[in-house]
This record gives structure tokens, sequence and C-alpha cells, in this order.
């Protein structure tokens, strides 16, 4: 939504941050598929070189897949690099971008005889479109302005996504500190005049927000305190007619299908979890070794992980099986789920 309404806020706060690190290079790195963001990309950056608002920074822009993990910061690396997104072990700050020391990545670089040609670990800065926008708004207004806005822990605006059981899922600009029941009513319409908020989840990094939780501030605390958090601001909501087993099934199998396969606790152990709620969902039946096999993998999922993908599903799935207990005893009744619960996926705005 930013880089197609207003690219030059993110080009110019990304210019900022390189001028006070004194760094040489900003590289934009977006999904191929978002066409119109590139092109919008590309327009702003010729006008921003040609105002000569980037003497002495080379700006490039790197596309990337639709892969879930191209948003991990160390799998964004691996891609510009020209690998898939694979995360690291090592955060940017001390292993960066075309680094040959150490050799870490997926495949080793050549490395020169001379120790001047040798680039060390090269640490990058990695932040998302949104705060290098934010830049932009405190650099040209000032923090009191920024201030202004949102709780004193979560200041500013923020963008949000609704979708769901809603009217119409939509995207929008808000300011921090708004209740959450505000938000889905305002941006996302609502939802259906004779059914009720059942659950709702901030992305699938944190704890699942229930309707006791409406009134919560859409902030860091705010939603942390509810057992939830902000995450990215994008909202996924259910309503009453919905069971929560077959939510957790979706979760699991979305995650399962984004692991990148490297650490195999993270892969094998939501392959289990995905399994076990399959036998749940569809057949009616949890026996004694599904069950087992979901706490047993739910342990170890995290062992050794490169990302926070695996802590996601040790995160959101106890916390809606934990949230929802009836949801959890009509499915081990034998009544099957529902495979078409909704898990939306914003292929536009």
């Amino acid at each position: 939504a930013l880089l197609r309404a207003n690219p030059y806020a993110v080009v110019t706060g990304a210019l900022i941050a390189a001028t006070a690190l004194d760094a040489d290079r900003l590289v934009v790195a977006t999904k191929a598929s978002y066409r119109r963001e590139i092109e919008a990309l590309d327009r702003t950056i010729a006008e921003l070189a040609a105002a000569g608002w980037a003497d002495g920074v080379e700006i490039a822009i790197v596309e990337g897949p639709d892969h879930y993990l191209f948003g991990e910061e160390t799998a964004l690396l691996e891609v510009i690099e020209g690998e898939d997104p694979l995360p690291r072990h090592i955060p940017p700050y001390l292993y960066g971008l075309f680094s040959n020391a150490p050799q870490l990545g997926w495949s080793a670089g050549a490395v020169g005889d001379d120790a001047t040609e040798r680039l060390g670990s090269n640490p990058v800065v990695v932040n998302n479109v949104e705060t290098y926008a934010h830049v932009s708004l405190v650099m040209r207004r000032g923090a009191a302005w920024y201030r202004g806005m949102g709780t004193r822990e979560s200041p500013g605006p923020t963008i949000v996504t609704v979708t769901g059981d809603v009217m119409r899922p939509a995207v929008a600009e808000v300011e921090l500190g708004h209740p959450l029941r505000a938000v889905i009513d305002e941006v996302g319409g609502g939802i259906a005049p004779d059914r009720s908020v059942k659950a709702v989840l901030s992305g699938v990094s944190n704890g699942v927000l229930t309707s006791e939780a409406l009134g919560a501030s859409v902030s860091y605390e705010g939603l942390s305190a509810a057992g939830g958090g902000l995450g990215s601001a994008g909202f996924i909501v259910y309503d009453d007619s919905r069971n929560m087993v077959d939510v957790a099934h979706r979760v699991a199998r979305f995650l399962h299908v984004e692991s990148c396969g490297q650490c195999t606790p993270c892969k094998t152990g939501s392959g289990a979890v995905n399994t076990a709620f399959e036998q749940l969902v569809l057949d009616g039946a949890l026996g004694s070794r599904a069950s087992n096999e979901l706490e047993r993998a739910l342990q170890t999922i995290t062992d050794g992980s490169r990302c926070f993908l695996p802590q996601q599903v040790r995160t959101v799935i106890p916390s809606l099986l934990a949230a929802f207990p009836d949801d959890l005893e009509e499915r081990l009744a034998g009544r099957t789920g529902d495979v078409d619960v909704p898990f939306p996926k914003l292929v536009d705005l």
C-alpha cells in the first residue's frame, strides 16, 4: 500500500538512514509479482537521482519470490545474493551482504589472496518499508508531531489489514491506540449482522485474541497485554460459526508448507502437527498416537531453529486449543471439520 501510494516516503526515509550510517548502497527487495509497486519504485528512484537526492548512494531493486520466508531479514539477504530465501543463524549486523568472512552462505564466494580484497562481515541494516516511511515523517514534521498520535509506548500511525469473516477485506492506515473492535468495524466493515466475533488472529505469529480482547488497543503493549501481539497489524477475523480447531489446522498447514526445511525439527515437527490436525478435522477422531505426536512435535519443533517460524507454530496452535476447549471437544466427539475455513491471502489491494 505504501509503495503504491507514496514510494517517495519510503525511498527518502531509506536515503536518510543511509546518510546517517554513511552507507553507499541502498537495496529495496520486494516480490517480483508486485509489478505495479516495482514500476512506482523505478520512477521514484529515477526522479530522486535526477534531483540529486541520491548522490553518493547506489540504489538497486531486487525482485524476489512469493515465499513467506522472503520476509525474514536474513532470508531476504540470501535472495539479494542470488540464493533461495533460507534464513541464516547470524544477524545482519554481524554477517551482512556479500560477506566472505566467515563463509556461511549456501554457496561460498571466491576469496582473493590479497587481504585487501576481503570484505569481511560487511554488516547491513534491514528494516521494512513502513519503518522508512515513518523516518521521513519524523524528519519532516518532528518527533513531537509524530508522538501526538498513538500511545506513549506505540506512537504514530500504522497500516492495518483486516480480512476473514468481515464485510469488506481492506487495508488502511490508522492511528495506533484504536480499539481492536473499532479497527474491525471501521476498516473491515464489521461482520455479518447475525454473527459475532469469536476470535482474531494477528497474523500467525501471536496468540489468538478472543472476543474479550476486542476492547484492547491496537498497539504493541495493548495487544500483548490481551495475550496476543501487534505483529504486522494483519488481522484475520473469525465469527461464531467457526470451529477454531479448523483454524488451527489451516495455520499448521500453512506454516508446514512455508517451512524451508533447513532445520529438521521445524519441518518434521510442523508436518507432524499438520498430520495430527488432518486426522482430527478430516477423520473426526484424534487417536492417542496422533495426540502424542502433536504434543511431542510442539515440544521439539524449535530445536536448532534458524528463524522464528517454528516458534510461531508453538505459539499459535496451543493458544487456539487452550482458548476454545469446547471446539476441541466437538472434534474429539467425532464431528468432522471445515476444510475451507478462511485463511485469506490478499493478492491485490
